[in-house]
């Protein structure tokens, strides 16, 4: 049996949710999964539609997690023939008893933002007690590795496992003429599927759209996502006269969405780091390039391992609006874009979860 202990999990939508999902989902195929998680809207449905037992807390969220953690606990004392723990969080580790931890395998995901605190910092100190609970701590990139090791987590545990994705979605007829709906005769067709935060660059995104007008006369710009920023940036494209180049559209069906992708031209999000918070992989990219759109990140951060670049997409400077702007002019220079798609959708068979839940069997078998 493997037992996950997540404080993010399907149906609630985000990286983290589809990360963790999807490796729980991976693990039903290789023995029994119990996980351990909170209570969120329209948790019934999926759970009813699940091969995995789920136990779901509710309450206010400062006694959720330690009720899970003596669920967690009391579970694990119990029981027997567990294979592994995976935590999604550092914090999900934090308060489980480590003698029942020492009976199996415990595996600990980081992501990069969740551990950038400064050295000796009261959280870093609570970050490396976590982490000497765990057997192995599994970076979604380079770029999250190196930073760990540098805030001072064990380099002998850290391993590096790319986040993995699902198959594409074969697009039925009704979503494909929803999507040709929004871009219609347009071209570039862009898109942006990520929440509307500082750091994943949107605001430059619409600075771009704005100075390539002139070129691109029919340009069409597509952001799916909710987040903070979302006023600010409706009043930034209204500034910038942009509005009939840019659709916002959050809360929106899942086959409308990748429909929205597999129909775009490029996958652009200029991710930077804004004080703390930074973009550890940006499994987004990888998601558009299973449907053969290659993609422009930005360098700080770990979209370097998920864009091969000049191959599969190209890799910006995210604070730099020029660079930005140059970027996407190269990107359809010479019908490129076709080539980064080919490429993108290739790479991206190396991601899928059937292959990447290999990697961490390894670690426990």
């Amino acid at each position: 049996m493997f037992v996950v202990v997540t404080r993010n999990f399907p149906p609630e939508v985000g990286g983290m949710q589809s990360l963790v999902g999807g490796l729980s989902e991976s693990l039903v195929n290789h023995g029994p999964v119990k996980v351990f998680t909170f209570e969120h809207s329209n948790s019934e449905t999926y759970d009813s539609k699940s091969n995995m037992d789920i136990s779901r807390i509710k309450g206010f969220k400062i006694f959720r997690k330690y009720r899970k953690a003596n669920l967690v606990n009391d579970f694990l004392n119990n029981s027997s023939n567990i294979r592994a723990v995976f935590a999604d969080h550092w914090k999900s580790l934090e308060i489980l008893n480590n003698e029942y931890l020492k009976k199996t395998r415990t595996i600990c995901l980081i992501h990069s933002k969740e551990i950038n605190h400064d050295i000796n910092s009261s959280q870093n100190k609570r970050i490396i007690n976590s982490m000497q609970k765990a057997d192995f701590v599994i970076a979604n990139s380079n770029f999250t590795k190196d930073l760990a090791i540098k805030i001072g987590i064990d380099s002998s545990k850290l391993k590096v496992i790319f986040p993995g994705i699902k198959k594409p979605k074969i697009i039925n007829e009704q979503y494909k003429i929803e999507a040709d709906n929004f871009f219609k005769e347009s071209f570039p067709k862009i898109i942006t599927v990520a929440r509307l935060e500082k750091r994943k660059g949107h605001d430059k995104i619409l600075m771009a759209i704005k100075n390539l007008k002139s070129k691109f006369s029919k340009i069409k710009y597509i952001s799916i996502g909710a987040g903070e920023e979302e006023e600010k940036l409706k009043k930034l494209a209204q500034e910038l006269q942009i509005k009939n180049e840019v659709v916002f559209l959050k809360n929106i069906d899942e086959n409308l969405k990748f429909s929205l992708v597999a129909s775009s031209n490029l996958f652009l999000m200029p991710t930077r780091i804004v004080k703390k918070s930074v973009e550890g992989f940006g499994i987004s990219y990888m998601e558009a390039a299973s449907y053969s759109v290659g993609s422009i990140g930005g360098k700080d951060g770990g979209a370097s391992d998920a864009i091969i670049h000049n191959k599969t997409g190209l890799i910006c400077d995210g604070n730099d609006l020029n660079s930005i702007y140059e970027s996407i002019i190269n990107f359809f220079n010479n019908k490129n874009y076709i080539n980064f798609g080919n490429s993108a959708k290739e790479y991206s068979e190396e991601f899928h979860w059937n292959k990447i839940v290999k990697q961490y069997l390894k670690l426990i078998n």
